[in-house]
């Protein structure tokens, strides 16, 4: 664990921090948080709570150590490893309830190289983005610098809310994030309409689901590619986008790229042929495929996208009802509908410093709760995917209460 820096007043904090940390390394008695202990029966049993990476199930990670010595160090395009590909291919398909002529695809690369992939081989001429913070901003940024296509209709609006579609016939893709992890801010997927109570607008819908996929319900037909990496609700490491790709997506990657040059890397025609071979294109990382294939598993096993969610509904309603009963503490995003029920961003009054409360809850072993760094605000925010235990919600905030009442004169 790391030490706890030096809070006190009018000091200036070495690089290193002072105190006692967790190891038994003291150091000198000049903050009054630097020996504030949690009692241990109050502490959660696992006390990762981290937005991505998220917690790795410990049963996944010995699933991975007993299949090691067969399965890692192994060709990807030997049966071994493409079984664990097509297992996570079929279970995916059957976890997001995919229509029939929908298929999975994957690439190496994470969802920042898909939406690369996607500026070349989604979008024909013109898009348009619901941007409402950092990660739904940037593939908007990223369309706009490319020089083959037409300047993308921008819808913003301000973090911890979100706007609307509006349809639009010269847009050909509409671009949605269903969970923004920087401001826990959640949208319902929904095909936008030519007017109200009119017909679905032309267009593909692409849907960056990295921290949602998994958690949070979803109607398989209101999109045409959802899209996502691992390292959220899915309990494994990044480094691999998956998407699930309509039948319009797939003549859309088809037809789009005759005549366009496209890098290999950001080929999604490549991807999608390869992944009908279940493999990838370019060497995977093994073990992330194979703690991906054991989380889809279980989630599947427990009873699907509804467990899941329903779990995450549960851990959502422990945290935003906390936030609601702390004096000190209210949720970020003030639309109740809007609030995530992956990722709780709660603000902190002025009389509690969160980033304090967050280093003392770190050097006690609970890990990752410091809030998004560009949104800047005195702030925690907190991962609820479904590999995160509710009760363990439940036993950090009562840590976090524990910790303001210590700390506050």
């Amino acid at each position: 664990m790391w030490p706890l820096p030096c809070l006190a007043a009018g000091a200036t904090p070495p690089l290193f921090g002072c105190g006692r940390d967790r190891t038994g390394l003291a150091g000198p008695p000049c903050c009054p948080m630097a020996d504030l202990t949690i009692p241990p029966s109050m502490l959660p049993s696992d006390g990762r709570f981290g937005s991505g990476p998220s917690k790795v199930r410990p049963e996944a990670v010995a699933d991975l150590a007993a299949a090691a010595p067969r399965y890692l160090g192994t060709s990807h395009r030997q049966p071994g490893v493409k079984r664990i590909v097509g297992q996570i291919r079929q279970g995916l398909s059957s976890l997001l309830g995919l229509p029939d002529g929908y298929e999975v695809v994957l690439g190496n690369g994470g969802t920042s190289a898909f939406w690369d992939a996607a500026t070349f081989c989604l979008i024909e001429r013109r898009s348009q983005h619901l941007a409402f913070g950092e990660f739904s901003g940037r593939f908007a940024a990223a369309v706009s610098a490319a020089p083959f296509l037409d300047e993308p209709d921008v819808i913003r609006s301000e973090p911890g809310s979100r706007p609307e579609p509006v349809a639009d016939a010269s847009v050909d893709a509409y671009a949605f994030t269903h969970n923004e992890t920087s401001t826990g801010v959640m949208c319902e997927i929904r095909r936008p309409l030519e007017r109200a109570g009119g017909a679905p607008a032309d267009g593909l819908v692409l849907v960056d689901a990295t921290s949602g996929a998994g958690g949070l319900r979803v109607d398989a037909d209101q999109f045409d590619a959802y899209y996502f990496a691992p390292q959220k609700c899915f309990g494994s490491d990044g480094g691999l986008w998956l998407a699930a790709l309509s039948p319009a997506a797939i003549e859309r990657v088809e037809s789009v790229l005759v005549g366009r040059w496209v890098p290999g890397f950001f080929d999604l025609k490549a991807a999608l042929d390869n992944s009908r071979l279940d493999q990838t294109y370019n060497t995977p990382a093994l073990a992330t495929l194979h703690l991906l294939a054991s989380q889809v598993e279980w989630i599947n096993d427990h009873g699907g996208l509804e467990w899941s969610a329903s779990r995450c509904d549960r851990s959502a309603e422990i945290v935003y009802g906390w936030a609601a009963r702390a004096p000190f503490a209210t949720p970020y995003v003030t639309k109740p509908s809007d609030r995530s029920h992956v990722v709780a961003t709660i603000d902190f009054s002025d009389s509690v410093d969160a980033a304090g409360v967050a280093r003392v809850l770190r050097s006690n072993g609970i890990l990752d709760t410091e809030p998004y760094r560009k949104l800047g605000r005195n702030q925690l925010r907190i991962a609820m995917f479904p590999g995160i235990e509710p009760d363990d919600l439940e036993a950090l905030t009562a840590c976090i209460d524990f910790v303001v009442a210590e700390l506050t004169p």
